[in-house]
């Protein structure tokens, strides 16, 4: 019994740091000191944002002041292939976003939400924290439903990296009734949200240490289009949505982008995400 415990102790201090790194955390000492190294930061913070806040999934009608949603979501997000991504291992392409999304009613058409992520096969988290105004729900019958949301996302369990993506999405949606307790609500949107990233000082394999630019808040700014569909039938939700978030682009060369390209040589891909939800509404 002795052995065999001596052997299991072994295998964990082996096998621990192994599985603590996952392919998709961040390892930023692979951007290195060169020309491209802000540039790349900067790239790659505003990709990271776009993929935390790449779902809305809620039409913009109001739950109601006694109303309550909890919903299991899914997202599948696409990373640009011309972003330099200081990954522990490279990308395939995609990469999955689960998260738990509540919403309570409020009062006078507001709802208070808040929704925790987890960027798949990483360490890596994402709490979001909401507050949407039902503009319009109804009170004026020849207008759709018109929201206007609040929300804030902080990157959880980074060792050296800081990002907050904070922003204002307004969206427009009708609920059609189809006979009984049943609603289809088909909605779009645009969201506009600005991303602050910085980074504690990196030591490099050389053990040269590198702090790179920060990223200040609404000098960068992401802007997501999106549209989608809920079903709602008795107290389950159905929904699914797709968006595409625009980057801009970011100071100085990059990485891997071609010297003699036609676009400016920051222009950064867009981001395109396809999320679904399925939950319960009280």
């Amino acid at each position: 019994m002795r052995t065999f415990s001596r052997w299991m102790a072994l295998a964990v201090l082996v096998g621990g740091p192994t599985a603590y790194a996952d392919r998709n955390d961040i390892v930023l000492s692979q951007l290195g000191n060169g020309s491209t190294a802000n540039a790349d930061f900067q790239a790659f913070s505003r990709t990271l944002a776009a993929v935390v806040t790449s779902a809305t999934l809620t039409p913009p009608k109001s739950l109601g002041h006694a109303g309550f949603a909890v919903n299991a979501e899914l997202g599948v997000v696409g990373l640009p292939s011309d972003t330099y991504l200081p990954t522990e291992r490279e990308q395939t392409g995609s990469v999955l976003v689960p998260s738990i999304h509540v919403r309570k009613g409020l009062p006078f058409s507001i709802d208070l939400g808040a929704r925790v992520g987890w960027l798949d096969r990483s360490s890596l988290f994402a709490a979001t924290g909401e507050i949407r105004w039902a503009v319009n729900e109804g009170f004026i019958a020849w207008l759709p439903d018109i929201a206007l949301r609040l929300h804030a996302t902080q990157l959880l369990n980074t060792r050296n990296m800081h990002l907050t993506a904070t922003g204002l999405d307004a969206s427009v949606g009708k609920q059609f009734p189809i006979g009984g307790m049943v609603t289809l609500t088909p909605y779009g949107g645009i969201d506009l949200t600005g991303v602050r990233s910085r980074a504690d000082a990196v030591r490099l394999a050389d053990n040269a240490v590198v702090t790179y630019e920060e990223l200040k808040g609404f000098s960068n700014i992401n802007t997501r289009f999106y549209a989608g569909g809920r079903f709602i039938g008795g107290a389950l939700q159905l929904g699914a949505e797709v968006s595409m978030a625009t980057l801009g682009s970011v100071d100085g060369p990059r990485r891997g982008v071609a010297t003699g390209s036609t676009e400016p040589a920051g222009a950064l891909s867009s981001v395109l995400a396809f999320n679904a939800t399925l939950g319960l509404d009280f």
